[in-house]
């Protein structure tokens, strides 16, 4: 039987190009202040799916009107905090104590998650796979 090929040269190109605009994501959302909603005046707005706690937070408060008017709560007054993308991925994602990460802009077409994975979150905030190592991004970040 004939070895399968490796992955075509246009498709490698394809995954090289989307490493590099993730980690350039990545990297723009380490620097810049996000909105981040608040319950009860203090607790971070997260949601729960796939194993994974999502700290929700919005890149303005256009953002966060969308998101609140598709929940259909768009007529309760929403507050909210700012703060560093970076903080919420090296301190405040550790802090949780359970898998998290951040879904920033969340129900938008442009919305991004940046998963509970090494080179996203610190190694002590990873998911580990089943030999208790953290599970890496694929070399992406």
């Amino acid at each position: 039987m004939a070895a399968s090929p490796g992955p075509r040269p246009d498709i490698q190109s394809t995954v090289t190009v989307g490493h590099r605009e993730f980690r350039a994501l990545l990297a723009e959302f380490r620097r810049t202040a996000v909105l981040v909603p608040l319950v009860d005046g203090d607790t971070l707005w997260t949601e729960g799916w796939g194993g994974v706690r999502w700290i929700c937070a919005f890149s303005d408060e256009a953002a966060l009107a969308r998101f609140a008017y598709a929940r259909g709560a768009a007529d309760r007054e929403w507050t909210y905090c700012t703060m560093p993308g970076a903080r919420l991925l090296d301190a405040v994602v550790p802090a949780l104590g359970v898998p998290a990460g951040v879904a920033l802009d969340a129900g938008s077409e442009d919305g991004t998650l940046f998963p509970p994975v090494a080179g996203i979150v610190p190694d002590r905030a990873a998911v580990v796979d089943g030999r208790g190592r953290a599970v890496r991004n694929g070399g992406v970040a």
